[in-house]
């Protein structure tokens, strides 16, 4: 059984999805509503893929760091490719957070009516089976992710079908994070700073090493602590908006290690699911009590998204 933290966000087993259905979905629900975060077991995210991808990751960003920065994609928002240690800054933040990344995105065919919002994926060239690891284990967070969307659904009494056509197409972004090792005080507490994730879940591996922490409603920063190979789910500030605040977008953030653990990187893959690009997020019926107004207007996911990335800086 997955590990359960001393203020119970949920830790479930997918596998109960389908046997517990209803069950799966109550603690799964009550845990979103509690803390925007849980912890999921038996996810069937395949462990060779798991250690595969986390191999590829690591080759990529020991490289030097002009090759990495072939990768660059100026202008791009950094949508795809590489983006070098400390551009991404938090909302509101001065200093920039203490991580390099890569982002790869969904691939449609010529003609989609997504593709201006959808840039092609590069990819490096010096890292053998790059490409096809991460195609694969894309595939599979999209799989998983619309699982754990199918349990939302029947906890907000919606049909369990609801998200399929949200997030179809969706501008869903896998992202292979590098917090390098720190050889010397860098006057930061803070690796990634206090922030909320734009889109609708997101699926994260990686998180066993010590340093992610969620807010509490009373505002306490406790840890996120899943054993190694499992899933942390939070929810986004689309799927918040979508439901006018009962599931919560919670501020999380990445702090830095013990002393002892300094020296050691940080490397996880956070899968960010998104609703489709001109999917209305506006609240479902009957989230808004009676007499009162949303708590936030409609507005479409690429409208939201463009929003927010030029609040973090990346456009």
């Amino acid at each position: 059984m997955a590990t359960i933290t001393a203020d119970h966000i949920a830790s479930v087993s997918l596998k109960d999805a389908e046997s517990h259905t209803d069950g799966f979905a109550q603690k799964l629900g009550l845990s979103f509503e509690d803390y925007g975060f849980a912890i999921i077991a038996d996810h069937g995210i395949p462990e060779e893929l798991i250690d595969r991808a986390e191999e590829k990751a690591k080759a990529f960003f020991a490289l030097p760091d002009a090759v990495k920065r072939k990768y660059l994609q100026p202008g791009g928002g950094g949508a795809r490719g590489y983006t070098p240690f400390g551009i991404e800054t938090a909302k509101g933040a001065k200093a920039h957070d203490l991580k390099e990344f890569w982002h790869v995105g969904r691939d449609l065919p010529e003609g989609h009516k997504f593709r201006a919002h959808l840039p092609d994926n590069v990819w490096p060239e010096e890292v053998p089976s790059f490409r096809d690891t991460f195609t694969e284990l894309y595939a599979t967070f999209d799989r998983t992710g619309l699982k754990v969307l199918r349990a939302i659904a029947r906890y907000l009494k919606i049909d369990e079908d609801y998200f399929a056509d949200t997030v179809r197409d969706g501008n869903s972004v896998l992202r292979l994070l590098h917090y390098p090792p720190q050889t010397e005080p860098t006057g930061q507490h803070i690796r990634a700073g206090a922030h909320e994730d734009i889109n609708t879940i997101t699926l994260l591996l990686g998180a066993e090493e010590a340093g992610l922490e969620l807010l509490t409603k009373d505002a306490r920063w406790i840890p996120v602590a899943p054993k190694p190979g499992e899933l942390v789910i939070n929810i986004g500030d689309m799927l918040q908006r979508l439901t006018n605040g009962r599931l919560r977008s919670t501020s999380h953030r990445v702090v830095n290690p013990e002393p002892k653990r300094a020296s050691h990187a940080r490397y996880s893959m956070p899968f960010f699911l998104h609703f489709r690009s001109d999917f209305l997020i506006e609240p479902l019926p009957g989230t808004v009590p009676a007499g009162e107004q949303p708590k936030w207007p409609p507005v479409t996911a690429d409208d939201y998204l463009q929003e927010r990335l030029r609040e973090i800086k990346l456009v």
